[in-house]
């Protein structure tokens, strides 16, 4: 039977017509009616706006030596440095503007979290992904790494890696990527497994497509949410992760100084009434990761068909 309609008509009637909710609409139905989430959201929004403009925001580059002076050390809130410049949250021992420091401390931490979180779960994807799909000793000699780092807390390990690497940015990113991937490629191999089960799996090997094919173009998509949902709460614990290691004293170096190690700077000065140099800077830290919980609470809750219906 004759048609006049096209398969490009169709194809565009599909696309118009799907009925399906825009991103804005999906959006909007996750944190609607929960306040705490939005304002987490929010809070995170200011967060990364702040750690972005930085360079423009601070009154001080405290990664400069030249710009300061060791007479600027240790001034209460509110002061005024040597050059004129106020200071509304004090200055360290070394002089360092503390609002500055904690605006450059946001960008380090906040981009050592982000860059480990993002490698180490796509690492993990990938792993868990080629366990579920290539099976025997491929999945043995995965799942036994993964079981080997699980056997490890993760601070211990991250402390083991930078005592044979050193410190440094870069080797807090490779310790917090080597402690990421695990939980990741365990969760992702799990709900890989669940879909091999499935009839399309079966109708795809049949068409004759391979493994990486069937891998890339349907395991993944469909393997991925999970991981996308506890993602938030991966990036907070690895903010918490760099910010122990710094306060130990093994994370970034001390002329690039994230928040972990501004509170550390301060810890010295509490008793002696210099409370500044570490409350900020912990506060900050604190409310970060608060600010990260809260959206990471609501998109598991949101994620779980048992509450889902309860929105």
């Amino acid at each position: 039977m004759s048609s006049d309609v096209t398969n490009t008509d169709v194809e565009t009637l599909d696309t118009v017509n799907t009925g399906e909710p825009t991103f804005s609409e999906k959006f909007w139905k996750v944190f609607r009616g929960h306040p705490g989430a939005l304002a987490g959201l929010i809070g995170i929004t200011i967060f990364v706006l702040l750690a972005i403009f930085a360079p423009l925001i601070a009154p001080q580059d405290p990664y400069d030596q030249a710009q300061l002076d060791i007479l600027d050390g240790l001034l209460p809130p509110g002061s005024t440095l040597w050059d004129g410049t106020p200071s509304l949250l004090g200055t360290d021992a070394l002089g360092r503007d503390i609002l500055s420091a904690v605006l450059y401390g946001l960008r380090i931490s906040l981009f050592v979290a982000l860059v480990a979180v993002i490698v180490g779960s796509a690492i993990g994807v990938f792993m868990g992904l080629l366990a579920a799909m290539k099976g025997g000793w491929v999945e043995t000699a995965i799942m036994r790494a993964v079981d080997l780092k699980m056997s490890f807390p993760g601070i211990l390990l991250a402390l083991m890696v930078l005592a044979v690497f050193g410190s440094g940015i870069d080797k807090v990113i490779i310790a917090l990527i080597i402690g990421a991937w695990a939980s990741e490629a365990r969760l992702v191999r799990a709900v890989a497994l669940s879909e091999l089960k499935k009839e399309y799996i079966d109708a795809a090997r049949l068409a004759g497509l391979s493994d990486w094919r069937i891998m890339g173009r349907f395991l993944f998509p469909n393997s991925i949410s999970p991981v996308l949902v506890v993602l938030p709460m991966s990036i907070s614990g690895a903010i918490g992760a760099e910010a122990t290691l710094s306060f130990l004293g093994v994370g970034v170096p001390i002329t690039e100084p994230s928040l972990g190690l501004l509170i550390a700077n301060g810890n010295d000065y509490i008793l002696s009434g210099k409370w500044w140099i570490s409350l900020f800077p912990g506060l900050v830290l604190v409310a970060m990761v608060l600010c990260i919980n809260m959206v990471a609470d609501r998109l598991r809750d949101h994620a779980n068909p048992y509450l889902r219906g309860k929105d």
